[in-house]
């Protein structure tokens, strides 16, 4: 009995150790990772996001994503972003993307089982950081409606 106890506990131990290292082998290998929220999730024209990120690796490859959260309000399938980094020396690239944000269905994409769907949304990908400093990126929106000149003025439904 003494012996079939001693097994059961050691069962048990290599039971939770091994669920433990498959739980903390999967970690994020995010770099950097930062959150903007949106006021009352309306994201106006004016408003640029941006971020700050110090880079002392000029060899290694990196991806960069937009992560968005959206809710119901949000009133299209897509989303135009203008997305710019400047370089420690100044230097700047501006980039005007579109990303879809619906299914063909006008079902959002995204993960989340509640109201506010994520989008990670890809930038760039197998990208290095040639100068060691600071990069600073911005984003803004640049939506409008269909037949439009001018830009909305606040875009509904951003959360984050």
């Amino acid at each position: 009995m003494q012996k079939k106890r001693i097994s059961m506990v050691a069962f048990r131990v290599f039971a939770i150790l091994g669920i433990s290292i498959v739980l903390f082998s999967c970690t994020n290998n995010a770099r950097f990772l930062e959150v903007k929220k949106m006021p009352e999730a309306k994201w106006h024209k004016d408003s640029i996001v941006q971020f700050l990120y110090h880079s002392n690796d000029t060899l290694s490859k990196h991806n960069i994503y937009v992560n968005i959260r959206n809710n119901t309000d949000y009133e299209f399938s897509n989303l135009f972003l203008i997305i710019g980094i400047t370089f420690p020396d100044n230097y700047n690239i501006v980039d005007t993307l579109e990303y879809e944000m619906t299914d063909k269905n006008g079902r959002f994409l995204g993960t989340g089982i509640s109201d506010v769907k994520e989008n990670k949304l890809e930038y760039k990908t197998n990208v290095a950081f040639p100068q060691k400093g600071d990069y600073t990126i911005r984003i803004r929106h640049a939506m409008r409606k269909s037949q439009e000149i001018d830009g909305l003025e606040t875009l509904n439904g951003i959360t984050d």
